[in-house]
């Protein structure tokens, strides 16, 4: 029997996320960020679009195969061709359900459909009865039902209960509703459809006015029990409702709004981490729940008050979104006992591979620092679950500096590639600083036309011992082709975490182009 008071967290960073500007993935990094979703404890995954690309196919299918614990989706629009590929990609999946979809509003119906109502609603139920054959689990979205006539709408939606759909979702498509409104909107769908409580209404709102997370709470509170939304809050334009920030108000509010979620809150913080390494776009320090300022006092009254009882100024525990506010007194004499029992009090699990590989990278650090810190360790934690090192043909084996006032940088970088027979290839070059002198070195002995596009440079933890993490994009053309990546780079030494971003670049383009290789044989072989 569902549980009423219980709220559906369906995830869709990985489609509707992931297709923004500046957010793509590849098959590898969404297979371990999905992992992590499961370890978040959501209930549905949108893994993608399987009928738009082969990528997109094969990351559904993947993540539906090795992925256990959780629903996943896949997106499909109100066709037999999106439906069918929906259901071949999500078929190994332990809980598998097609999210297919139409228009609801006549400015879409009109000039982007170009058809009638009535059409629109044949084929409406005509996709849900076709999903329904292949699986048992069918999620149905009226798209801008937000601007939609509000009894078209509700037949759209009775229809489509009737026809077999679990969920109906009411999509916020164009960010467009405010609170009291969607309120409205909500309740007069559970006031005027018949058999509306056979089915798991649901919403999805994105944040063109800001409101997404508020449009979202008014919906709870009208009686939706499943809610869409994102890590960080990425998204198409201005982004969707932000999973940490609703998750975080219904357990903070949960005196007003009664009803609770399946999340482990102490996973928030190292999801939000892992998705900012793996795409490479920082959280802005003022973000609600996981802004680097979201739990930092500076003003003297609030910092007086919170050393007397943090509930003065603080309305959530930082520990129980997987931030401590304590310090972590570890260093180079710190054996693995010690370390693994930290990580697992900060939410992370690591097999022994993963923490083989992260204690290599900690002893790396602890030797350069006095005293490591629990941003340290987030820092180091995704590079240890990143499983892709044994593809990556380029490793930096040392990387040596000279610089000065008076002296013009020079940069030595000694590489081993993969895919040579010499033990390692050395080569020095000029630049107008370390880190542009190194790039240089590596071009040399890559032999890559690679471009950057932007850098950047945060330091984690404070003091002249900071580790620094670079983040940075980097093109590169081929044959008319551009492949963009984010490389990412962490080292106490600011120019050696620069090359090293560009190293870590270099590599995934390398296997992004190996992957559009392999596509452009099979296309061949089929043609």
């Amino acid at each position: 029997m569902r549980d009423r008071n219980k709220i559906v967290i369906f995830d869709t960073t990985l489609r509707d996320g992931e297709q923004s500007p500046g957010f793509s993935m590849n098959i590898e990094e969404k297979l371990i960020f999905a992992e992590q979703l499961a370890r978040l404890g959501v209930d549905v995954i949108e893994a993608g679009f399987p009928v738009i690309s082969e990528g997109d196919f094969e990351s559904v299918q993947k993540i539906s195969e090795r992925v256990r614990g959780v629903s996943v989706a896949g997106l499909a629009r109100a066709n037999n061709v999106d439906i069918d590929a929906a259901a071949r990609a999500v078929e190994k999946a332990e809980r598998p359900r097609i999210h297919t979809f139409i228009s609801s509003s006549d400015i879409h119906i009109e000039h982007q459909l170009k058809k009638t109502r009535e059409e629109v609603l044949e084929m409406a139920v005509a996709a849900v009865r076709r999903a329904k054959k292949h699986v048992d689990d069918v999620e149905f979205s009226p798209m801008d039902a937000t601007r939609s006539d509000l009894k078209y709408l509700a037949s759209m939606v009775q229809a489509v209960i009737a026809a077999g759909a679990t969920t109906v979702n009411i999509p916020d498509t164009v960010g467009y509703t405010i609170p009291s409104e969607f309120h409205r909107i909500v309740k007069y769908l559970f006031d005027n459809v018949p058999g509306i409580d056979d089915a798991v209404i649901s919403v999805h709102c994105h944040n063109d006015l800001g409101l997404a997370v508020a449009n979202s709470l008014a919906a709870v509170e009208a009686g939706a029990r499943q809610i869409e939304c994102t890590i960080n809050g990425i998204g198409e334009r201005a982004g969707n409702t932000a999973m940490e920030e609703i998750v975080m108000g219904i357990r903070t509010r949960s005196d007003i709004l009664r009803v609770h979620t399946g999340i482990h809150t102490e996973q928030i913080m190292p999801t939000s981490k892992l998705l900012t390494r793996i795409t490479g776009v920082s959280v802005q320090p003022n973000k609600a729940i996981v802004g680097a300022n979201a739990f930092a006092h500076e003003s003297g009254i609030h910092q007086d008050g919170v050393l007397k009882n943090a509930m003065t100024y603080e309305i959530m525990r930082p520990e129980d979104i997987g931030i401590k506010k304590s310090l972590l007194v570890l260093g180079k004499h710190s054996g693995r006992h010690a370390i693994l029992d930290r990580l697992k009090s900060l939410g992370f699990e690591l097999s022994k591979e993963e923490m083989d590989r992260f204690f290599k990278l900690y002893k790396s650090l602890a030797d350069k620092k006095k005293q490591i810190f629990d941003e340290d360790l987030m820092a180091l934690i995704s590079e240890s679950m990143y499983r892709e090192e044994e593809k990556r043909r380029y490793r930096v084996e040392n990387i040596q500096v000279s610089t000065g006032m008076q002296s013009p940088p020079m940069t030595m970088v000694i590489l081993k590639d993969r895919f040579s027979d010499k033990d390692s290839l050395v080569e020095v070059a000029r630049g107008s600083g370390g880190v542009d002198a190194g790039i240089t070195a590596v071009k040399k002995i890559t032999g890559s036309e690679a471009k950057l596009v932007s850098f950047n440079l945060v330091a984690i933890t404070g003091g002249s011992d900071a580790l620094s993490e670079v983040s940075a994009e980097v093109t590169e053309t081929v044959n008319g082709e551009e492949f963009k990546v984010f490389g990412n780079g962490i080292h106490i030494d600011i120019t050696i975490a620069g090359i090293l971003c560009f190293v870590d670049a270099l590599n995934k383009l390398e296997y992004r182009k190996g992957l559009h290789k392999m596509n452009e044989q099979v296309k061949n072989v089929a043609l």
